[in-house]
């Protein structure tokens, strides 16, 4: 599907796209999705004071999501596979503002040091790198400075053919927002509905001593999916203090 044909596929949508001209494309592959649902205590803490917890029947929801990043390039120019292609796990929960609801993220990591540097730069994002291997049904990562640790033996299962509304309140999201020490940024973006797959896994082990109370090797919830192709346009910026 071309890009053209993604950008006017918005019925899924829970507002329209944006005005701008998109900046970015990008595809993210091969996506294992891993959701627990937490406390708000053990949260709150870690979100900035501008942002909302978004809850789902009451209760807030923080997922681990490991894929690998394909073919990120600026509008008008080509991807260059040694920076454009890379393995990333996001930690992220669930926010509003601006009667938007969307993610933030509470870790972001990268299998490649120069994507990784590259992306901090560009995006203000705070990629990290960390050790990372992948191959079919085996997921792996290692970061010696945070003492963080994944490894995901899984099954990719039948595909989900009717979505509850969890399923949809967890992967269709269409903002990031994201905190500097001056500003919350807000990154609007776009694609097609995630197709997904039931899970299974075989052997699991999420190790991340920062978020040892929300994060465990027992996910309430789990996903697969083949991937979607992405649009996204750049960041708009508001100052902190600005709540909500």
């Amino acid at each position: 599907m071309t890009i053209k044909e993604i950008l006017v596929d918005t019925e899924h949508r829970p507002w329209t796209i944006p005005a701008e001209k998109w900046q970015y494309y990008q595809e993210w592959n091969k996506a294992v999705f891993l959701h627990w649902q937490v406390d708000i205590e053990g949260l709150q803490e870690l979100v900035p004071a501008e942002l909302e917890i978004d809850l789902y029947e009451g209760k807030p929801w923080v997922s681990l999501v490991a894929f690998t990043m394909e073919k990120i390039r600026p509008r008008n120019l080509p991807s260059f596979p040694p920076i454009s292609d890379f393995d990333e796990i996001n930690i992220r929960t669930y926010v509003k503002k601006n009667n938007k609801t969307g993610v933030y993220f509470l870790s972001i990591e990268g299998g490649t040091y120069l994507s990784c540097q590259i992306a901090k730069k560009l995006s203000e994002l705070p990629y990290r790198y960390s050790n990372m291997h992948r191959k079919k049904s085996f997921y792996s990562s290692e970061n010696k400075l945070f003492k963080d640790r994944l490894h995901i033996n899984y099954q990719v299962a039948k595909a989900v053919t009717e979505k509850t509304a969890l399923d949809k309140w967890l992967t269709e999201r269409y903002v990031l927002f994201q905190d500097t020490k001056t500003s919350i940024n807000e990154f609007e973006i776009h694609h097609l509905e995630w197709p997904i797959y039931e899970l299974d896994t075989m052997e699991l082990e999420v190790d991340y001593p920062r978020f040892k109370k929300i994060l465990s090797n027992f996910p309430d919830k789990k996903h697969y999916s083949t991937g979607v192709k992405v649009i996204a346009w750049g960041k708009r910026k508001s100052e902190k203090g600005i709540l909500k």
